[in-house]
């Protein structure tokens, strides 16, 4: 029965001339996205109202343009998964769980990011949101729990526009603070003293841009990595600055942080409130600078959750487990006051 209803929906839509696309599979992805004897193929269609014809490794497919959208996003999604998983180790959804989450979240477009090793994509809805936001707006805050890929989206968009020359240099910073180990002297110059602060931006970099690339790009001041301190007094222009882990940043320090804006620049703030290794946590600046700034015009705010969590479902499990045990303490101390 329901097929012949999704056949019947096809035979009014493709009397309205609706839209018809072509896409062109790898030969390497081509078990991936048609299934073993085409067993894909026929979950799409059940699952989207759309017409697939498969012609060697090409797929034509008609139907509605926000139903093609969903199914090149799940698409997408599979192949990117793929090659994520032979660069960096993890997980990649079947092509038929991604179609699920695509109808489910109903993500209507992929927003592709392109750096030199990978292709980058949002693996939720806001994630491909922020992604959008990052080629658009001046200012942008993503605050959120770990593994929502806050600060890795950042730098892929990053690197990406100083690949289009959109920028003339990448930023990164973060602030020095100790996350509750006092680490004592460190052996080596300034800069042996700080890396292990900002060890985090330079792997995302190396998993973006071959390692000789990052290093010549370092070389020639096109990619530059420092403390939050090193920003005092300067006025970056032409720059995509991102500030990483910025729950450990004052409200002062966060405002010199975005006052360094300079002509054709993007400053990105990324953290997550509830994990700030500060002695108070009322010092971190991050959601006062949020509070303040979000009305104005060129600013984006991105607050993800935790079914933006890209991380092994473990990192969920145990963000849910804390969270639920702050509450319960939380609750208590109310009762008691």
């Amino acid at each position: 029965m329901k097929n012949k209803l999704i056949n019947n929906t096809y035979k009014k839509t493709f009397l309205q001339g609706l839209n018809s696309i072509e896409i062109n599979i790898e030969n390497t992805d081509v078990l991936d996205i048609f299934g073993v004897n085409n067993e894909n193929i026929d979950f799409i269609e059940k699952n989207l109202p759309l017409k697939i014809y498969q012609k060697g490794n090409k797929l034509i497919i008609q139907g509605h343009k926000k139903n093609t959208d969903i199914l090149k996003s799940a698409i997408n999604k599979t192949i990117f998964e793929k090659k994520m998983n032979r660069t960096v180790d993890g997980h990649y959804n079947s092509m038929q769980e991604n179609l699920k989450m695509c109808i489910s979240n109903d993500i209507k477009s992929i927003n592709i990011t392109k750096t030199a090793k990978l292709d980058v994509i949002g693996k939720s809805k806001l994630q491909n949101t922020y992604l959008e936001i990052l080629q658009e707006k001046q200012v942008v805050f993503a605050v959120g729990p770990a593994g929502t890929g806050k600060t890795f989206l950042a730098v892929s968009a990053a690197v990406s526009q100083l690949l289009e020359k959109k920028f003339d240099r990448i930023i990164l910073s973060r602030p020095a603070v100790e996350a509750g180990e006092k680490l004592g002297f460190l052996p080596g110059d300034l800069k042996d003293k700080v890396d292990p602060y900002l060890r985090p931006l330079y792997d995302s970099l190396y998993d973006l841009m071959p390692s000789e690339t990052v290093l010549r790009k370092i070389q020639a001041s096109e990619i530059e990595i420092a403390p939050l301190a090193f920003m005092r007094g300067r006025t970056l222009n032409n720059s995509f600055v991102i500030l990483d882990e910025a729950q450990n940043a004052t409200h002062n320090q966060i405002k010199m942080f975005l006052t360094r804006c300079g002509k054709n620049s993007r400053m990105v703030v990324t953290g997550d409130p509830s994990q700030t290794d500060l002695n108070r946590r009322s010092d971190s600046g991050l959601l006062r600078s949020i509070k303040i700034l979000s009305d104005i015009e060129g600013v984006a705010v991105i607050n993800f959750g935790q079914k933006d969590i890209v991380r092994d479902e473990m990192v969920t499990k145990i963000i849910n487990a804390y969270d639920s045990y702050d509450d319960q303490i939380k609750d208590l101390f109310d009762q008691k006051n």
